[in-house]
């Protein structure tokens, strides 16, 4: 039996304490996706367009790309989307997602505070920068919640050479949460913080926050979208998951990924086709 999504804690707690799939009579499908799609706006802006077309609910669950990939595993989702590469292969090649399919991309970027006394404001080089940091033990806040942008900071981390929980051991701190949640942490404690630019871009309370480093070719975002495999979940909704898919992909959907904007500046930018 399929589950009502209310909302993540609804959720989370129904899987803690055993509740049933339960069916509706009504066409839906259950969208896992990341906490950066539905933070931006963008799902507020997008979905209403494919329902309007084809009279089919998404009921989204927006969670790190982590737990997003384990609901999809049990077959609790319909479709994923995130944005880790490598997890979404994984998927796919261990039978539970049919096919992944390119869908969009923005970047992250390096946020911290205005006077940046880890000094690494403009530097195109984000493991220069994180060295920096390192080197100046500033204060550097961490989802630490197996997301996709938890993934990616920790992949730099690597790639410079450098355990951030060993290197800074009062500074580097954890928050377990979102990236909405984290960036309020960082925005109180002044510290530097790696954000998906979508989420940053829709985040209100910047504080003394600014974008300090970006563009670098490292810092690329893509996210990819898959339908749960119905053969391994038969319960899963096949028909409307690769309805919403291939509408994603269509040049119309595609075109309203494109024209998202925030403050004017598109945030995401089509894959699948070229946008018109």
């Amino acid at each position: 039996m399929r589950f009502l999504f209310v909302s993540v804690l609804t959720l989370l707690s129904w899987l803690s304490s055993g509740g049933a799939r339960a069916e509706d009579a009504s066409r839906f499908l259950v969208l896992a996706s990341t906490t950066s799609t539905e933070n931006s706006g963008l799902f507020d802006y997008l979905l209403p367009h494919f329902t309007d077309l084809t009279g089919i609910q998404v009921r989204v669950v927006a969670v790190g790309t982590g737990q997003a990939i384990r609901l999809a595993s049990n077959g609790d989702a319909d479709v994923l989307l995130v944005h880790h590469r490598p997890s979404e292969d994984a998927f796919v090649a261990q039978g539970l997602g049919v096919r992944r399919h390119s869908l969009m991309h923005n970047d992250f970027v390096l946020a911290g505070p205005e006077d940046d006394p880890a000094n690494v404001s403009g530097d195109s080089d984000v493991l220069h920068a994180l060295g920096k940091i390192r080197e100046s033990q500033s204060v550097f806040t961490s989802r630490g919640d197996d997301s996709g942008t938890h993934k990616k900071e920790l992949s730099l981390w690597a790639e410079a050479g450098i355990n951030p929980s060993a290197a800074n051991p009062g500074g580097y701190r954890e928050t377990g949460a979102g990236m909405g949640a984290t960036l309020n942490t960082a925005a109180a404690m002044n510290a530097y913080v790696l954000s998906d630019r979508a989420t940053w871009a829709s985040f209100g309370n910047k504080g003394r926050l600014k974008v300090l480093v970006e563009g670098d070719p490292r810092l690329f975002n893509p996210y990819g979208v898959i339908l749960v495999n119905p053969e391994r979940f038969p319960l899963v909704h096949a028909s409307e998951g690769q309805a919403f898919i291939d509408w994603l992909l269509s040049p119309a959907g595609q075109a309203l990924i494109a024209a998202y904007r925030i403050d004017g500046a598109p945030v995401f930018f089509p894959d699948a086709v070229a946008a018109h």
